[in-house]
């Protein structure tokens, strides 16, 4: 974090107020993906993560009257954070109903209720058809009543970036008559994603100009790709608390993604949150594993590709003096910096690599595995830190890659009807073995056989985690397949790679490159991939 920045031009911000206040509303905005439903287990999962290991400050869990299940998935995440000390950091969505929604929080056992209230007037006018004196009467006998329920109220304002666009009066009128009620945060929701940056520092100004006592939140949405850009100026004009989703989740574009609000804030203002940056990634992908939405390669932070340099003279002004390097270094999100090896690799990529594996050569030695691994990038092959020794092996023949495991043949049958079956034919260090099985697919049934050997040879077997085939742009009947495999052993994780013509094939050549790292103990000392 670069300890220099300073908010610029913020008459709200002192010395003694440097904190923004994070609400992570995953479980109810989030959800609202198109295809995202979590089970109960995995809200109260979810809970735990935010709370304790990234220490935001809030957590909104649902919406009222959802249906069933919610109900009972909210009473689980109440018992959780009761036993943990964190009831009165879970909030829960209610409505102007007259009482059914509140009554729905109270005997879930929440007991904070973010009140949706209508903050334009084309939303009050004919989303209620109510005046605006009618619905601020139903909103104030909804407050009084969560009152007597023993709740605390927040209070969002629906629509409220159009209501300040088109009907700014009808939003300082609701406003004026909410002022003195027991309202704790009044939540400014941009519900559509219009605003720009310009219109919501100006929008939030006014204000935090006309109620300066109140403490006011900026709720952004992504649908013209400016949310965070958004919630950087909600918070120089003056916003105390923002909200964000577990990897951008949210109903169409999404919600303003944690992970780059949280280095935003850090990083460009000068300004605290309570987050724990270490743990952002881990559970990040443990959301992405629940939601079933693919994090972006290239989305900022969490990426895939984010901390991978490509250009050979990126290597080389890293290695001289560490000139490609920002604020944004991949340890403070447990994450490190890769080297990638490619057609664009030049020779202080490889030389990056092979230090990170420990292996040492020569001047010349290093042009002929440079000269080979782009030669590999020119067919489209993407060359792994975890195949660089074979490929050290394969250009030197200095035995470093040993294959004492060898496919000496397989047959693999897929007949309409029936079960895939696999017959495979190994030789290990010298001794042949076959086996045959049956199973859900060819590479399925093609693992089953393979594993009877091994079952056979009391020979311990790895976890597989995550297969992803890649097929490059073309759409060519005849185009390279890439099948990726994630490989757990030992405690360590690691990924194997292949490219064929046939998806299978492409998995089984993976599969014999795992068998041999680990017949020859040559896993990378690497568990980039940290998993719940």
């Amino acid at each position: 974090m670069n300890s220099d920045v300073r908010l610029p031009t913020n008459r709200f911000w002192g010395e003694d107020m440097r904190r923004i206040e994070i609400m992570d509303t995953t479980l109810r905005d989030g959800e609202q993906t198109s295809g995202v439903s979590f089970v109960a287990q995995e809200k109260v999962s979810i809970v735990s993560l935010l709370l304790e290991e990234l220490k935001v400050d809030r957590v909104e869990i649902a919406s009222a009257r959802v249906s069933e299940g919610e109900f009972r998935a909210v009473q689980k995440m109440v018992q959780w954070a009761t036993a943990h000390g964190y009831l009165d950091r879970l909030e829960v969505l209610g409505f102007v109903d007259g009482g059914p929604s509140l009554e729905w929080i109270a005997n879930a056992g929440c007991r904070v209720v973010n009140l949706l209230c209508k903050g334009s007037l084309k939303h009050c006018t004919w989303q209620l058809r109510k005046t605006a004196e009618e619905h601020l009467a139903d909103v104030k006998k909804t407050i009084a009543l969560a009152m007597e329920k023993g709740m605390t109220v927040n209070l969002y304002l629906e629509d409220w970036s159009n209501g300040m666009r088109d009907s700014k009066e009808y939003v300082f009128r609701m406003m004026d008559g909410l002022q003195e009620e027991p309202v704790t945060r009044f939540m400014l929701p941009d519900t559509l994603g219009v605003l720009n940056p310009d219109q919501t520092y100006r929008f939030c100004s006014e204000m935090i100009d006309r109620y300066p006592a109140l403490h006011f939140d900026f709720h952004a949405h992504n649908d013209y790709d400016l949310a965070v850009a958004n919630v950087y100026n909600a918070i120089k004009a003056g916003v105390k608390g923002v909200h964000v989703t577990v990897n951008g989740l949210g109903e169409r574009a999404g919600n303003a993604p944690l992970t780059s609000v949280v280095a935003l804030i850090h990083d460009h203002m000068g300004l605290e949150t309570g987050v724990e940056e270490s743990h952002l990634y881990n559970v990040s992908k443990v959301v992405e594993t629940y939601s079933g939405v693919r994090i972006p390669k290239n989305r900022p932070i969490i990426g895939d590709n984010v901390f991978t340099q490509v250009a050979g003279v990126h290597a080389d002004g890293d290695k001289k003096k560490e000139l490609y390097y920002n604020d944004l270094m991949p340890e403070r999100f447990g994450r490190f910096r890769e080297y990638a090896l490619g057609k664009n690799a030049g020779r202080s990529n490889i030389v990056k690599n092979l230090e990170a594996l420990g292996i040492e050569l020569d001047d010349e030695s290093t042009r002929k595995v440079t000269d080979r691994i782009i030669a590999l990038g020119d067919k489209k092959e993407i060359v792994s830190l975890d195949e660089l020794p074979y490929i050290v092996s394969d250009v030197l023949k200095n035995g470093l890659e040993n294959k004492d495991i060898e496919m000496l043949n397989y047959s693999l049958t897929l007949t309409d009807g029936l079960r895939p079956t696999a017959t495979v034919k190994l030789s290990i260090k010298g001794e042949v073995y076959q086996e045959s099985a049956a199973g859900d697919g060819q590479y399925h049934a093609f693992s089953k056989a393979m594993y009877k050997i091994y079952r056979r040879l009391n020979k311990p077997t790895p976890e597989l985690i995550d297969y992803e085939v890649v097929i490059p742009p073309g759409g060519k009947t005849n185009a390279y397949v890439q099948t990726v495999i994630t490989w757990k052993f030992d405690g360590k994780v690691f990924k194997t790679r292949a490219l064929d013509i046939d998806q299978t094939v492409a998995a089984i050549k993976a599969t014999m490159k795992m068998l041999n790292m680990i017949e020859n103990g040559n896993i990378p000392n690497m568990s980039y991939l940290q998993l719940p």
